[in-house]
């Protein structure tokens, strides 16, 4: 015969207990706060190479931060939590020194008037307490900027953009240092423009324009960028940025019969398609006046 066992009542407690303590513990792990340095990655396309930063963003919430909480002199995550990454798809000059393609660690140490700017090849750190300068790829030297107006959260970023260089930018509190940045553009492109352009197939009018518009932007060769923005135009001759193009190239080698054509014709079309506010108009205004000065 099966006989039923109850709980004495005192072990039915030390159950209830234990299920209404795991039901807390596990209700507590469900709540979401808000971080103290939450977490943010940036990224940014510089020439033909993508950037991204990986950082966490303290604030300075009425604390002195540069000489207080971070000491001058001594190495900081430049963040909060993990240490600050940052990556690059192609080989680059960081402060004038060359780095090879990656993720590295980014960490500085902070000084009244200049920063060192660390790139280390261990990446994933919690902190700075397992930095080991053994592990630094590059250095490098860069003055602080005092800022008059309090930068209240850490920003990390990139300024300056152009096709082959920008800035690192980083500032808190009244600290805003920025590293210089290098990438490869022309040699990487220029090869594949030529074997497009020496290939003998027709191109799209905007293969034609972009190249143009780089061998006139990079001061390679403005016969050659002129012959390919005849080429764009003659599939698109209303297109107004071209003949604004093409009005800056003939400038440049001294044709300007030809670039006074093409400046009015641009301004014609700009005027027409876009209205008179155009920029076009005011770019074109500024270039006649230039060819027509004394």
């Amino acid at each position: 015969m099966f006989t039923m066992i109850y709980p004495s009542p005192r072990r039915c407690a030390v159950l209830g207990l234990l299920f209404v303590a795991q039901w807390a513990v596990t209700a507590a792990v469900q709540i979401d706060f808000p971080a103290a340095s939450p977490a943010a990655t940036v990224t940014q396309r510089v020439g033909l190479t993508d950037f991204e930063i990986s950082y966490s963003r303290p604030s300075v919430k009425g604390r002195k931060i540069f000489g207080g909480l971070q000491p001058y002199g001594e190495v900081w995550r430049t963040g909060a939590n993990a240490a600050t990454k940052l990556s690059f798809s192609t080989d680059i000059t960081f402060g004038g020194r060359p780095v090879a393609a990656g993720t590295y660690a980014l960490f500085s140490i902070p000084g009244e008037e200049t920063w060192t700017i660390i790139l280390n090849r261990v990446a994933d750190q919690w902190g700075a307490t397992r930095y080991s300068a053994d592990e630094d790829v590059v250095r490098v030297d860069v003055p602080t900027a005092p800022g008059a107006q309090l930068e209240e959260t850490l920003r990390i970023g990139f300024g300056r953009l152009r096709d082959e260089s920008a800035v690192l930018e980083i500032a808190w509190e009244h600290a805003h240092v920025q590293v210089p940045i290098e990438v490869a553009v022309r040699t990487r492109l220029q090869p594949q423009i030529e074997a497009v352009m020496d290939s003998g197939q027709r191109q799209p009018d905007f293969i034609y324009f972009q190249a143009a518009a780089f061998y006139f932007d990079q001061e390679i060769d403005a016969a050659l960028a002129a012959e390919w923005v005849d080429l764009a135009l003659a599939q698109n001759p209303r297109a107004f940025w071209m003949l604004h193009l093409k009005a800056k190239i003939h400038a440049r080698l001294g044709n300007e019969e030809i670039a006074i054509a093409a400046a009015e014709a641009s301004t014609a079309e700009a005027v027409a398609q876009e209205g008179p506010s155009s920029g076009y108009k005011v770019m074109n205004d500024a270039l006649l006046a230039s060819l027509r000065s004394p």
